[in-house]
């Protein structure tokens, strides 16, 4: 059963303008459905963050922080699958499965709580039979070394701390749907 509501706008396209630089990706295309393995394990998948890597971001970029949201859920308010904090300014990829993967040196970065209510990555999990959802994956360039943030902070007042800090963001959009 497909649910029938209006596309939710892009979230990015409700937020100030900024530059954008590059994001690639081996795991995941823009407008793409995404591999199972990048769905969350309540839906079959293995939960495993795809793979990232980004350049030609500004010069005065001092950190980054890594968001994963799907605007198309059925909430009201979209669905936060990812916010990795405080990547240094020296870290420009991410292995799969950095989002989950213990040991891996993210150089002090760190997770806040996903709309799962987990730290890391939430792999995707749309309502059986819904429309595919769109997947938003970004890398926003910041102006400070740091956001003065907690891992208990909420995604969204870790986004109210982004649109003050943001120098430029890069975006991949796959999909992902469920068939019934």
């Amino acid at each position: 059963m497909t649910l029938e509501r209006p596309i939710a706008p892009d979230p990015y396209e409700l937020l100030p303008t900024v530059p954008s630089f590059t994001l690639t990706s081996d795991d995941v295309q823009n407008g793409e459905p995404m591999d199972a393995r990048h769905a969350h394990g309540s839906t079959g998948g293995e939960n495993v963050s795809p793979q990232l890597t980004w350049s030609d971001f500004p010069a005065e970029t001092k950190s980054f922080t890594v968001t994963c949201y799907d605007p198309d859920a059925p909430t009201g308010s979209g669905f936060w699958h990812w916010v990795l904090v405080n990547v240094p300014v020296g870290v420009t990829q991410l292995p799969s499965g950095a989002g989950g993967a213990a040991g891996t040196d993210l150089g002090g970065a760190f997770s806040v709580r996903n709309d799962y209510g987990e730290q890391g990555y939430g792999g995707a999990a749309p309502p059986p039979g819904d429309r595919p959802h769109r997947y938003v994956f970004a890398v926003h360039a910041l102006d400070v070394d740091h956001l003065d943030l907690t891992p208990d902070a909420s995604p969204a007042y870790v986004g109210f701390n982004l649109t003050f800090h943001t120098l430029a963001r890069a975006v991949i959009r796959p999909t992902y749907q469920i068939k019934e």
